[in-house]
Formats: C-alpha cells, sequence, structure tokens
C-alpha cells in the first residue's frame, strides 16, 4: 500500500505541474508564470462605436482567457494617445495610423510601433447636409470648413483637395474642438466639416437634415484607419503579451462586427451616457472597412500599404523623405496565413 500510495502521489504532482503551465506560450495562451499580467489600454477616442471592441474583449473574457486583465482608459486623439504612452501611462492604445505616421515623419513621436489595423481604410471625409448643395469636393470652393485642430483631416485636406480637381487655398479651414464640430454644421455656421465618417449618424440627429459623405478613401484609398499600437521595448521585452494582447482585442474587434446590438450594449453598460442606439450605429458603420478585402484576416496590416501611405505623405510634403515601415508598423503579430 505504501508503495502505491507514494506513486499516485508522483502521478498527481506531475498532472497538477502540468496543468499549471510551467514553461511558455506558443504565442496567444497564458502567461508563462501562469499568473496575469496587468496592463492599460487606452482607446481611439473616448467610448463610441469605433472602440467598443475593448471592452467587449473584456466583457467576453477574451482578455483573461490570454491572462491578461486590462484597465481602459478614455483616449483624445494622437497626441494624448502618443503621450500616454510614450509616458508609460499605458502600454498598448489605439489611434489614427495616418495621423500617427505623421508624427512620426516629422520626428514629434517615434517610440510607438502598430501592431494590427482596426480599420482598413482611412475613415476620415468631408461631410456637410444636403440644404448645402455640396455634392462634389470641387463645390467646396468659396466654402468654410471646420475640422479638429490639428487633426490628421486637417493635415490631409490639400493632399485630398489637389488629387480631387481643388485648389485647396480655395476653402477656408477652421480648427475647432472636436466635440464642436456637429454643433456648427447643425447650426450652419460653417459649410462642411472634416471629421470621421462614423459620425455621420450624430450629425444627422443633431441637424435633422440629411448627411452627405465626400470620403477621403475616394482618393487617398491606400491610408488605413485606425490602429492598435505599443512600444518598441515591450515587443522586444515581452513579445508574447503583445501576441495575446493582439490576439484577444481582434477576437473582440470580430465579435463586435459579427453583434453589433451585444457590443454597442456592452459599451453602454460601460458608458452610459453614451445609448446603445449611437453605438450600434456607428458600429455597422465601421463593420464594411474592418475586414481586408484580399482574405487576409481581421487585424492585418499590409507592409506595401504601409509603404504607400509614407510615400503619399511624402508627396504631400507632410513628411520629409526617409521614413520606413519597419519605423512604424510591426508584421510580426497578424500574419496573412
Amino acid at each position: 500500500m505504501g508503495k502505491r500510495f507514494y506513486t499516485l502521489v508522483a502521478a498527481w504532482l506531475t498532472v497538477a505541474l502540468a496543468a499549471g503551465g510551467c514553461g511558455g506560450t506558443d504565442g496567444g495562451g497564458d502567461p508563462p508564470d501562469g499568473g496575469t499580467d496587468k496592463v492599460s489600454y487606452i482607446t481611439a477616442f473616448g467610448a463610441v462605436g469605433r472602440d467598443a471592441f475593448a471592452w467587449v474583449a473584456k466583457e467576453k473574457g477574451y482578455f483573461a482567457e490570454v491572462g491578461i486583465e486590462v484597465d481602459i482608459k478614455e483616449g483624445a486623439g494622437n497626441q494624448q494617445n502618443l503621450t500616454a504612452l510614450k509616458s508609460g501611462q499605458v502600454q498598448f492604445g489605439a489611434l489614427d495610423l495616418t495621423g500617427a505616421v505623421i508624427q512620426a515623419g516629422k520626428g514629434e513621436f517615434t517610440d510607438w510601433r502598430a501592431v494590427a489595423a482596426v480599420h482598413q481604410q482611412t475613415l476620415i471625409s468631408v461631410m456637410t447636409t444636403e440644404d448645402t448643395d455640396i455634392t462634389t469636393p470641387k463645390d467646396l470652393r468659396g466654402k468654410t470648413m471646420a475640422t479638429g485642430t490639428g487633426s490628421v483631416t486637417e493635415l490631409l485636406f490639400p493632399a485630398y483637395a489637389r488629387l480631387a480637381g481643388l485648389d485647396p487655398s480655395t476653402v477656408k479651414i477652421e480648427g475647432v474642438q472636436p466635440t464642436a464640430l456637429n454643433g456648427l454644421m447643425a447650426s450652419r455656421r460653417v459649410d462642411a466639416l472634416g471629421t470621421f465618417l462614423l459620425s455621420r449618424g450624430a450629425l444627422q440627429t443633431a441637424a435633422r437634415k440629411d448627411v452627405v459623405v465626400l470620403p477621403y478613401s475616394d482618393y487617398l484609398p491606400d491610408l488605413f484607419g485606425n490602429a492598435i499600437i505599443t512600444t518598441p521595448s515591450l515587443i522586444k521585452d515581452d513579445p508574447d503579451l503583445v501576441q495575446r494582447f493582439t490576439k484577444a482585442a481582434l477576437k473582440g474587434l470580430a465579435y463586435t462586427i459579427e453583434h453589433p446590438d451585444e457590443a454597442a450594449t456592452i459599451l453602454n453598460k460601460a458608458k452610459p451616457t453614451y445609448t446603445v442606439a449611437a453605438g450600434k450605429g456607428e458600429i455597422e458603420a465601421m463593420t464594411p472597412h474592418v475586414r481586408p478585402t484580399d482574405g487576409a484576416p481581421i487585424g492585418f496590416l499590409d507592409e506595401a500599404r504601409v509603404a504607400q501611405t509614407i510615400a503619399v505623405l511624402e508627396r504631400a510634403d507632410l513628411i520629409p523623405s526617409g521614413l520606413t515601415p519597419a519605423a512604424v508598423m510591426d508584421p510580426t503579430f497578424v500574419k496573412k496565413s
């Protein structure tokens, strides 16, 4: 009996140690020590439909499944988000990739790398109401357009206008706080807005008029929208953590576009002042821009397209030459196949 007892104990210990997960992961599993990694993540902008996937991933347990506990913070655009990442307040974030590439090209913020795409196309657009009779970019000649001060919409407008056959100097640009945009258009104090396509529903509600959308992607098709970012140092020091976080976040993104009602309800639970209807509308508006058109997985960052983005920005004199895709992205974490 004694020999059998010790044999059983040894067998039990072997099973327990194996279940405890001693050893490394294969990319996307539990933390190597079987514990929980605590990280902070900052959304692209506030708590709105385009950022719902982070709360979905948390609520559905996708982060917990890979051993990560996430504190989600509300972002306020590229400047604040990159500052938060640089200072160590957050380890991951989302932002407009084109705007961040411009800042990297100017040498303003370089200590970041995109690891996954949220939107495969830029969602920045010119928006107006039908009563302005603006239906093409050329109709903006002699008009006033409000944009977020220093926003990527403002920075890219000259390139967009020239490609659309419009002299950008013929349009008056007013830089304002992003939260003021819809009110300015609704009260007709401006003729158009430079804003995100996903704001269409909110503008239509505020203006009580049909909205006309002129997407920048009609003339700048190679530009990405939002992307998930982290720091080069975290990629170097803990690539497994970056892999697990990216996997869980993209699982949340896929679930969000497949279940917009539930995702909007989860977002409303986290941010009660943001209605389920508004969240659902924004999620549905962004859905066509999330999946790559070439069969690649959600989140895939095409290095060739990033290079083209850089080339577009160089030709528009928004950045000097010399920036490379490797300086702004890491293709390791979302493979095409």
